[in-house]
């Protein structure tokens, strides 16, 4: 028989933490937490076999599942002394998510369950505190009718707001009992009237319900767009965790709260968090009521008048304290955990590995390593080098000028400007169209996951350190402002106040979430200085990876920029970015224009100066690290003007007729630009061009050489080559101008020739193509192109719904298809070595700055990877990752 059901509770569980694919991330840490001897409410987890089970049956549940629940809450009954659905003494229960990813807030959770009209009784007569009993019993009927029964949380809100003012209470902690029973009626009220029948009173009923809300949860919006955002599989599926119910809302002994065991926004070793007296956990994370400082620490540096749980519950604050210390060191890993306090009693409700910024991530590996508790692999593992990117984000300019609009808390580093935006809708729609905006909202929940990935920063009026704005801001590496209590939104006027000064929607603010400012305007940013645990962790890093690091890069600025972030060379110099300066577009048209070989002459000579000025800066810049520059590639079509408006002005400004520039248009225009008269055919059809260009690079290495004393080995690239008759072509040209110019100067010049593999026919001829070629240079978006038969340009239009529908996994655009384009690199790769085992190979598109594709890369044996200038850190650490995985 199946095994679906894993009881924890008591000192013992029957699972473990390494079951986490089968128990999910929680249920296999509560799990290890029981089995470690930890203070955990007894419980049970249906496995995430059920779930797939769950979908792969039409929603229905496997056989044995009813008799192994109802064995388990047998199991919990004898733990507790306590039955389910008992109207004397019953055992109360939560159902919790608990997928093997984290996903915070992502999915469902119902707490309180098994309260009904007669057990709310029972519950107040053995708490003794009717008040208590009764503010349970709504908050389990507000959270059962929108998460099982799909009614609008709001709607229950409404009725709670209006009855408070009705009152003149403020905080829900002011009503008492009675008010609370006439808040119970208006909600059932409330069901009937929706649904036509009242609210389940069967707490059995109530908790398969439950259950299969949880499970469906897997499949709900936010949900999805979770997971498409964080690389989770669907087919992983949920587990749910049913856990004996202890509460924080019984008078003032007892708390509850969420902590980390270091800072997960600064990665500072000391306790983190958040609590509440007399209260529930949603209270702490939804923003409802101002949470309170853990330590006496913490609170003094927030300036809070609201005393810490240290001193508030110094015995409590004592065990929780080490038991963070002995989960940390047991897991060798920051902690994200939630406990309560119930009338004095310490339980942990849930551990995991807590999400970070990347900059606290950085310096936790880094200290940790220092603590013995990680080698310097395990720190270098350990960092995501996507999120590497954070640390590339802006910060405002120490020296500008700061108009504060209001304050809030720093919850998540960093600083943005945009337009205000109050919804998730807005700022998707405004984020399409190119602008820049900031999400602000009162409190940010599940729902708005797509809003906040496609806004620049987030700014919240209500929520804490670890509300959801603020998780899942850090998570994402955008800045969040968090707490800004003096800001008034009206959301249907689209105006935010703060002390008299009024802002609406589309006006520009900047947000600072490093120190928890909102300020009015779109302030100067800088970049951060990369250096402390970041040099330390790339500098291990450096030290375990095979492949090198290139950069992409054609100008001086984006050469220097691609040094300092640790760039070993240039792997991909694109000239043509160079003739669109405004300073050479005029010859470039002239060469276009000329009607004669002779004519075209003449105006590359114009160029050839510019050019030669170019390649002296890049070679200077590099210092002897190679440089590959890839000749002219893109359509000569593409450098005149389009429109009559421009037509006219390079007319007036050049001196040729209108008509003339049209008929070169005309004479020039392709269908597919992208398959047409571009790279090595235009070498073919006007030599002069690239004779040129190589003419420029040559003189340019013999005068950089000679100024810095470095020996300059220019490695010259013929783009889109697939025939290797086309490289010979342009390589015999190539020679000839290194000959003449090894004459006219009497120095001897090193190079290297190679082609870049963008096409498919290129790497099925690799072998060929390397009787010539002395290194491959993988175009890997021109390659994408070509292996799909895709229009990079056009494809965006249609891809988003091959990716919803599961017919792609990834954008073959931002992570390379490794079984189609992969199996073309690997195949060209193994090709060129058979017949020049010495090629030198690497990649040049964007995806040379993937994490996924650059471990693709270290599998086939490329000798480097090339990628713009700021995702050269994000090369680096991968590319120590994947030696290390290979090494294993």
């Amino acid at each position: 028989m199946t095994k679906w059901v894993y009881t924890f509770g008591d000192g013992s569980a029957e699972g473990t933490a390494e079951m986490k694919s089968l128990l999910g991330g929680k249920g296999a840490n509560l799990a290890e937490m029981s089995n470690l001897g930890i203070p955990v409410p007894p419980g049970f987890t249906i496995t995430t076999d059920v779930c797939t089970a769950f979908y792969a049956n039409d929603r229905q549940y496997p056989d044995e599942l009813t008799a192994q629940v109802d064995a388990a809450l047998d199991k919990m009954a004898k733990i507790t002394g306590k039955n389910f659905g008992d109207e004397a003494d019953p055992l109360l229960v939560s159902v919790r998510s608990g997928a093997r990813a984290s996903m915070p807030g992502m999915m469902d959770t119902v707490l309180n369950l098994g309260l009904n009209d007669v057990t709310v009784e029972a519950i107040a007569k053995v708490a003794g505190d009717e008040r208590f009993a009764y503010d349970s019993y709504r908050r389990f009927i507000q959270m059962y009718c929108n998460v099982v029964l799909n009614l609008e949380h709001h709607d229950f809100e409404e009725i709670l707001d209006t009855y408070k003012q009705d009152h003149g209470y403020v905080l829900d902690t002011d009503l008492t009992a009675p008010d609370w029973k006439a808040v119970i009626v208006e909600y059932k009220a409330l069901v009937e009237r929706e649904l036509g029948k009242p609210f389940p009173q069967d707490p059995r009923q109530q908790l398969w319900g439950s259950i299969g809300a949880v499970f469906g949860s897997w499949m709900n919006a936010r949900a999805v767009t979770y997971r498409r955002l964080h690389d989770i599989p669907a087919s992983w599926g949920t587990a749910v965790n049913v856990q004996a119910m202890v509460f924080g809302n019984m008078g003032e002994t007892s708390a509850t709260g969420v902590a980390f065991s270091r800072n997960p926004s600064t990665g500072e070793k000391a306790l983190y968090g958040e609590f509440l007296v007399n209260a529930q956990g949603e209270d702490v994370v939804a923003g409802i009521r101002t949470p309170q400082n853990l330590t006496e620490h913490a609170r003094e540096q927030a300036g809070s008048d609201k005393p810490s749980l240290e001193t508030v519950m110094p015995a409590a604050y004592a065990e929780f304290a080490a038991i963070c210390e002995r989960l940390e060191k047991h897991y060798r890993d920051m902690q994200d955990v939630e406990f309560t306090v119930e009338r004095g009693k310490l339980w942990m409700l849930q551990c995991r590995i807590g999400k970070r910024t990347t900059k606290a991530a950085l310096k936790m590996a880094v200290d940790m390593v220092a603590e013995g508790l990680i080698s310097k692999e395990e720190a270098i593992r350990r960092i995501d080098p996507a999120g590497l990117d954070q640390l590339l984000h802006p910060t405002i300019d120490p020296k500008a000028e700061r108009k504060v609009f209001a304050h809030g808390l720093p919850a998540s580093p960093g600083a943005a400007a945009g337009e205000i935006v109050f919804s998730s809708e807005e700022a998707e729609t405004a984020t399409q169209a190119g602008r820049k905006v900031i999400l602000v909202r009162v409190e940010t929940s599940p729902e708005d996951i797509h809003g906040m990935h496609a806004s620049e920063g987030i700014l919240t009026t209500r929520g804490g350190m670890t509300s959801h704005a603020a998780v899942v801001a850090r998570g994402m590496g955008k800045p969040c402002v968090s707490g800004a209590g003096s800001i008034r939104i009206d959301y249907a006027a689209g105006t935010m106040t703060s002390d008299g000064v009024t802002l609406k929607r589309g006006d520009r603010i900047t947000i600072d979430g490093g120190e928890g400012q909102v300020l009015i305007g779109a302030v100067p940013m800088q970049r951060p200085e990369l250096s402390g645990d970041f040099a330390l962790l790339m500098g291990w890093a450096d030290e375990v990876r095979r492949m090198k690091v290139r950069a992409n890069a054609e100008t001086p600025a984006d050469a220097r920029m691609a040094r300092n972030f640790g760039a070993e060379g240039i792997g991909l110099c694109r000239t043509e970015h160079m003739f669109f300066d405004e300073g050479r577009i005029v010859a470039v048209r002239e060469m276009i224009l000329a009607d004669t070989e002779k004519e075209r002459r003449e105006a590359l000579a114009k160029l050839l100066p510019m050019q030669r000025k170019d390649f002296v800066d890049l070679f200077e810049i590099m210092s002897g690290l190679p440089v590959t520059i890839r000749l002219l590639d893109p359509p000569l079509h593409e450098f005149l003007p389009k429109t009559d408006e421009e037509i006219a002005e390079v007319s007036a400004a050049m001196g040729v007729s209108g008509d003339k520039l049209k008929e070169r248009a005309e004479a020039l225009h392709e269908f597919n630009p992208m398959l047409g008269h571009r790279g090595v055919r235009l070498a073919i059809t006007f030599p002069e061009i690239y004779e040129m260009q190589v003419r420029a690079i040559f003189e340019a290495a013999i005068q950089a050489g000679k100024e810095t004393g470095d020996h300059v080995v220019p490695e010259i690239m013929v783009p889109l080559v697939g025939i290797k008759s086309e490289l010979d072509f342009v390589k015999t040209r190539i020679d000839a101008v290194a000959a003449e110019v090894a004459k006219a100067t009497g120095v001897k010049l090193d190079y290297h020739v190679g082609t870049m593999i963008e096409l498919p026919r290129a790497a099925l001829t690799a072998d060929k193509i390397a009787e010539t070629a002395e290194f491959f240079s993988f175009g890997t978006n021109d390659l994408t192109q070509t292996t799909f038969g895709l229009s990079r340009d056009d494809a965006a239009k249609f891809l988003n719904a091959y990716l919803k529908a599961g017919i792609l996994e990834h954008d073959p655009f931002v992570t390379l298809d490794q079984i189609g384009v992969g199996s073309m690199i690997e195949l060209s790769a193994e090709r060129g070595r058979k017949t020049r085992p010495n090629i030198k190979l690497g990649i040049c598109g964007e995806h040379g700055g993937d994490p996924a594709s650059v471990k693709f890369c270290e599998t086939v044996g490329l000798d480097y990877v090339s990628c713009s200038p700021f995702r050269v850190p994000i090369a680096r650490l991968a590319a120590a990752q994947a030696a290390l995985i290979h090494k294993k």
